[in-house]
Order: structure tokens, then C-alpha cells, then sequence
């Protein structure tokens, strides 16, 4: 059964859209237990590995943690060439271009997963950014623990509290509005192109059928027709005895040629014109699952992303509000409310975020891998 925000996410497909996806997803429980085990899978800690390490190699080329986030918002991971497969979407053209059968909506998929695979790029960077501006507070909250009474405070002391609490103001919201925005244009096109995958799955689905049931009826007729003169020539020749040896040569040849056209027509439904339209459903089907799933992923980031911008816009603004208007006697009270107190918890959502966006990359990824396969098939 789909979750509610799952059920939210397909309110803008269409009744048989929506109905389309639901049952083939119902029909495949195994993509549902996928995606619940995923945390566990072994390629799912691979593709953590790899984020990790990419993140670790940003830190190591970006010099100071400390600068300004405006300089870091135009270094990027690259992560898209890193774990995508296939890595290059010069790649994927090249197949369709070779291959004109193949359908212009699943070029679309892989342009759409490129594109969402570059605002998880960017989202890891704005995780990055966070944790970076996290330091201030955590030199904010050591100062005050290192001389908790305010009377033993003296001014040097007062003054580096409050000039680490002004950088961190200062700095710019690691997950702008702008972000916010992209979600929303990104879910458009989500929508819009499982509406255009659900739509062409049927259209080719029902011209498949159209297209056996044409030949079984031509298989009928040529049977009933050969039949036919069978009989009428059995007849002549029982009627007619010299003409019986006539028509023994056009029996031969008649039952041959209906034998033949059998054949030929169930030779015919094998080839590659009935089996490429399976093949195009079974690929629509699978685009359209991929962006399904990856729909449901950019839902649960986005309100993830929305919660992390509130909460860094509050953080901001109480410490822009300790810097203008704050004593020192009211610093220990306030840090240890606003900061101390949930610490742990805007941790515990930035690592939550993390984990959905390696887990995004794990779907996207597995769903282009599986089209691939596919498609090349008759590549």
C-alpha cells in the first residue's frame, strides 16, 4: 500500500496515470522492499563511501573551512560523472541517435535524473557548508563553558563571543530559498513526465495488442480461406473424377501455401516489430517507476531542506539579536537554549539529509543501469 506523501506526489498525474503507476508498482512488491532495505545494502554503503570520499577530497582543495560560504558555492563535487552509469550523457544521446526506434521520453528520463543528480550534488554541498558554519557556534558555546560565571568575564573574552556569534550571522543561509525553488521546478518536471511515460506506456501497450490481434485474425482467415478450398476442391474432385487429378496438384499447392503464411505470421509476431514494442513498454514502465521513486526521494528532501532552512534563518537571527542587543550576563542563558539545547538535533537532521540524498543517488542510479540494460539490448 503507498504512503500518504506517496499518494500526494501522483495527486497531479492524472486518474489513469496514477492508476497505471500504482498497479505496476503494486504488481513488483520487490521495489517497494528494495527501497525499504536500502539503508542496509551493501550498494548503498558503496555509494556513501564514494560521497564521503569526494567530500573529503572538497575539503582538502578548499583551504580554510572558515571562508566566507559566497566563495564555496562555486565549488562543485562532480559528483554526477563520479557515480552515475553510464557516466556520460554524450553516451546516451549517441544510443538514440544510432537507434531512431527508441522513444524521445526516455532520453528525457536520463536528462531529468542528470539534472536531479546535480541539485543532490549541490545539496551535499550546502550540507558541507553547514557543518563548516556550525564551527562558529561550537567556538561560541567552548568560550562560554570555559568561564561560565559572567562576572569573571572580562571584555576580551566578551568581545570574541560576540564577534564569533556576528560570523556566523554574517554567513549566508547554507540552503537558500533558491534551492527551495529548484524542488519545485524539478517536481513540475516529475510530474509532467510521468504523465508523458504512464501516457505513451498505454498508447504503445494498446497498439501491441491491436497489432496480435491483426495477425491472429489474418492467421484465422488464411486457415478458414485455405479450408474453404480444400473443401471446394474435394468436392469438384468427387463430382468430377477426370478433373480430380487437375486439382490434385492445386490441393498440394494451396494446403502448402496456407501452411506457409501460418508460418510465416507466427514467424512474423517473434520478429523484431511486436518484440520492440514489449521492449519499449517494459522500458516506458521502468522510466516510469524511476521517476516515481525518484519523486518520492525529492519529496522527502524537500521538506528535509525547508526544516534545515528555517532552522538555520532562526540560528541566524538569534545570534544577530545576541550581537545588537545582548549583555553578558544574558549570552550563557541564550547560547545554552538556542544553541546547546539542539545541537544534537540539527546534527541529527543534517545527517539525515545526507543519507536521503546518497539514497536518491543509489535509485537514480540503479534505475538508469536497469534502462540501460535494456536498451541496449537492441542497440
Amino acid at each position: 500500500m503507498l504512503q500518504a506523501h506517496d499518494q500526494i506526489a501522483l495527486a497531479r498525474t492524472g486518474r489513469h496515470g496514477k492508476e497505471d503507476v500504482v498497479n505496476s508498482l503494486m504488481r513488483k512488491p520487490s521495489v517497494n522492499e528494495e527501497y525499504k532495505e536500502a539503508f542496509r545494502t551493501k550498494s548503498y554503503i558503496e555509494i556513501c563511501n564514494k560521497v564521503q570520499d569526494q567530500l573529503e577530497m572538497r575539503s582538502l582543495t578548499s583551504g580554510d573551512l572558515d571562508h566566507d560560504d559566497d566563495e564555496g558555492r562555486h565549488e562543485y563535487l562532480h559528483l554526477p560523472e563520479y557515480l552515475l552509469q553510464p557516466p556520460h550523457q554524450e553516451t546516451l544521446t549517441s544510443m538514440f541517435d544510432h537507434t531512431s526506434n527508441h522513444h524521445q521520453f526516455l532520453l528525457s528520463y536520463f536528462k531529468i535524473s542528470l539534472e536531479a543528480t546535480k541539485i543532490c550534488e549541490s545539496l551535499l554541498t550546502n550540507v558541507h557548508q553547514a557543518r563548516n558554519g556550525f564551527r562558529a557556534i561550537k567556538t561560541v558555546t567552548k568560550l562560554i563553558k570555559r568561564v561560565p560565571d559572567c562576572g569573571n568575564r572580562t571584555h576580551n573574552h566578551y568581545h570574541r563571543v560576540c564577534k564569533a556569534l556576528a560570523s556566523f550571522a554574517r554567513r549566508g543561509n547554507p540552503f537558500p530559498t533558491t534551492t527551495l525553488v529548484k524542488f519545485l521546478e524539478l517536481h513540475d518536471n516529475h510530474v509532467n513526465l510521468l504523465q508523458e511515460l504512464t501516457s505513451q506506456h498505454r498508447k504503445t501497450k494498446r497498439r501491441t495488442k491491436f497489432i496480435r490481434l491483426i495477425k491472429r485474425g489474418m492467421t484465422s482467415f488464411v486457415v478458414m480461406a485455405c479450408g474453404a478450398l480444400v473443401i471446394a476442391l474435394l468436392i469438384l474432385a468427387m463430382h468430377i473424377a477426370t478433373a480430380g487429378l487437375a486439382a490434385a496438384p492445386g490441393l498440394v499447392i494451396i494446403c502448402t501455401l496456407g501452411l506457409f503464411m501460418m508460418k510465416k505470421t507466427r514467424r512474423d509476431e517473434r520478429e523484431w516489430n511486436v518484440a520492440r514494442l514489449d521492449e519499449v513498454v517494459e522500458q516506458l514502465d521502468m522510466a516510469a517507476r524511476g521517476v516515481y521513486i525518484m519523486m518520492n526521494d525529492f519529496d522527502t528532501m524537500s521538506r528535509l531542506v525547508r526544516r534545515l532552512h528555517d532552522e538555520m534563518e532562526h540560528r541566524k537571527f538569534v545570534a544577530e539579536i545576541c550581537v545588537r542587543k545582548g549583555k553578558n550576563e544574558m549570552l550563557k542563558e541564550v547560547i545554552e537554549r538556542e544553541f546547546q539545547m539542539h545541537e544534537r538535533c540539527f546534527l541529527e537532521q543534517l545527517e539525515e539529509l545526507e543519507k536521503q540524498i546518497c539514497l536518491c543517488f543509489l535509485d537514480i542510479n540503479r534505475s538508469r543501469r536497469l534502462l540501460v540494460r535494456e536498451m541496449v539490448k537492441w542497440y
